[in-house]
């Protein structure tokens, strides 16, 4: 095989195989109704034309009839009037428009058997395109719904052209959504490390640990201050700082308590120096709420 027959085979196999994608079985199938449709227009048109022929060929042929009996006519009156050169004329004429008549008589006779010819021709393609027209909206029928089944499956198996398009958004969209929030994260842990310089700040690291250190050292400062107006020692702050603020809490609340009950017993003891009247259950009482004191104190430290 030459080059150029094989270049010609493989063009027309490429032309093939675009046609055969491009085909749509419903659009042929119309196509083809409507081809049978203008072949049997083109049947009747043509019944109706060798019709008229016949008509014509008829006409003509009761013309040359009129004729003939005319020219017997002419015969009869020159033999009457003795004119036998006349009457010989009319015989000659009317053998010669019968002689045309048995011709036309043939010609009609074989266009009647044309035209019997082609109605049988014309009914027989009329029922075989009634025939095609009912199988042609069967298969049209089952083509569409095969092609409705078909689109529900590879919509339901994503296996589809439309579908895979989707399939791909949701992926990218999902690659897109993991990488912005590994973005997010990595910022917000570089940001939490200082790794990143504040825009709106002209303090650089040494600047903000220099700070840090200083606010350290003011409350530092304060505390101790703090704890020589109470006469605390350096030991009790050695042992705060190792407390964690909710013991830090319950000690307060538990000294809070203390001051509480002692200004109580001062308070209650003044009233029994001052009064001889007073009753001898106040003792109780003052027990009952030093007790209760000390049990809502356990509480907090709780």
């Amino acid at each position: 095989m030459g080059i150029l027959s094989r270049a010609s085979y493989v063009i027309r196999s490429k032309l093939n195989a675009l046609l055969n994608r491009a085909e749509d079985p419903t659009e042929t199938l119309d196509y083809s109704y409507e081809q049978m449709r203008d072949e049997l227009q083109d049947v009747k048109q043509g019944i109706a034309d060798l019709t008229t022929q016949k008509k014509r060929l008829e006409i003509q042929k009761r013309k040359l009839e009129e004729n003939v009996e005319k020219h017997n006519r002419q015969a009869r009156e020159a033999v009457q009037q003795d004119r036998d050169d006349l009457a010989r004329k009319a015989l000659e004429k009317k053998k010669s428009k019968m002689a045309q008549i048995e011709e036309l008589e043939g010609q009609i006779a074989d266009l009647n058997h044309t035209q019997e010819q082609l109605v049988e021709k014309k009914n027989t393609l009329q029922g075989r395109i009634e025939e095609f027209r009912t199988k042609k909206e069967t298969m049209k029928a089952r083509y569409e719904a095969a092609e409705a089944s078909s689109r529900v499956s590879e919509a339901m198996t994503g296996v589809g052209d439309e579908m895979e398009d989707v399939s791909r958004s949701i992926e990218r969209a999902e690659e897109r959504t993991e990488e912005m929030e590994a973005r997010a994260e990595a910022m917000d842990e570089l940001q939490d490390s200082g790794a990143f310089e504040d825009a709106l700040s002209d303090k650089d690291d040494i600047d903000r640990e220099l700070d840090s250190l200083s606010t350290d050292s003011e409350v530092d400062a304060e505390l101790e201050t703090l704890k020589g107006e109470l006469g605390k020692g350096t030991e009790t702050a050695d042992t705060g700082s190792e407390s964690t603020d909710a013991e830090i809490d319950a000690e307060l609340d538990e000294i809070e308590t203390e001051i509480d009950g002692a200004d109580l017993e001062a308070e209650l003891e003044d009233d029994i120096d001052v009064g001889d009247d007073v009753d001898v259950d106040v003792d109780a009482d003052v027990e009952l709420e030093e007790s209760e004191a000390e049990a809502d104190a356990d509480e907090r430290r709780n």
